[in-house]
């Protein structure tokens, strides 16, 4: 039994739904998909469907596109009620979320899967920036995120706040684990700013996570990291904990010849550690 996982799926691109029409039948295993399926209901329904037809469980957290209210949904939901309803949608699908108890891996039942939804509070940005200019920041350099015109917090006054309650609720999930247990996170947004290397742009890192989750991996009992968002495929080591970015991307961030199917990522069982327990990255094609 394994478990995969893959991330970034966008499936509102026609070239990525004929790459996840290549997965093959695993009907043993699991998959965490750790974010950034699409942007509307459609696109999650037909992704579980394809899924649930080649996998024994689904994960799924949140990402950005997941939550975006588009002037064409006529529900004009918003914020945390959009968040609802997409759970109510995964629900229908038998799909796993973060509201829901954290299952254990059948083949270890101290190992808790644990997917969060975390967003960002623009502390990525530099010291002498910090998060009230972060978005100005970014501009200098003529990047925004569609998520400053898509993604509501509602009804929190502002996506910060939204963040830190998440946070709030995920270190209060983890300290509750009993002795002796770990867990295996799945958030789409990275917990570490080192691990958002984006050499063609940097400052776009301001939309990429929280300071208060960087310490996660030595604070609480933590065995793996799967995160998304960046479309740049890497595993690396932080003292002896394992980050795994699990991005498939957009058409241009992918060799089509090779399908989802070549970017599935096996998360258990796990590989063994570098002797140093350092290092990385280890970048995939």
């Amino acid at each position: 039994m394994k478990l995969f996982a893959l991330s970034d799926l966008h499936v509102g691109h026609t070239a990525n739904r004929a790459a996840l029409e290549t997965l093959e039948p695993r009907p043993n295993d699991w998959i965490a998909v750790v974010g950034d399926v699409g942007e509307t209901e459609e696109h999650l329904v037909y992704t579980w469907r394809v899924l649930n037809n080649r996998f024994k469980k689904v994960l799924w957290t949140p990402g950005n596109h997941e939550l975006w209210s588009l002037p064409s949904d006529a529900s004009g939901l918003r914020g945390v009620a959009k968040y609802e309803r997409l759970v109510e949608v995964c629900r229908e699908h038998g799909v796993l979320t973060p509201e829901d108890p954290w299952v254990t891996w059948p083949d270890d039942p101290t190992l808790h899967l644990a997917p969060m939804l975390l967003l960002y509070d623009y502390t990525f940005a530099p010291d002498d920036v910090g998060p009230e200019g972060a978005v100005a920041w970014a501009r200098e350099e003529r990047l925004r995120c569609r998520d400053e015109d898509l993604l509501h917090a509602d009804p929190y006054p502002s996506i910060v706040e939204w963040c830190h309650a998440r946070v709030d609720a995920a270190e209060k999930a983890l300290s509750a684990l009993p002795e002796g247990h770990r867990a295996l996170v799945m958030s789409h947004f990275p917990l570490r700013r080192d691990l958002t290397r984006l050499p063609r742009i940097p400052r776009f890192n301001v939309w990429c996570g929280t300071r208060r989750t960087e310490d996660w991996h030595t604070r609480f009992p933590i065995d793996t990291v799967l995160s998304g968002h960046l479309h740049m495929r890497a595993t690396d080591w932080r003292d002896g904990v394992r980050f795994e970015e699990v991005s498939l991307g957009s058409p241009k961030h992918y060799s089509h010849s090779l399908g989802a199917e070549g970017y599935l990522r096996t998360i258990l069982p796990a590989p063994n550690m570098p002797p140093s327990g350092q290092g990385g990255p280890l970048w995939h094609r």
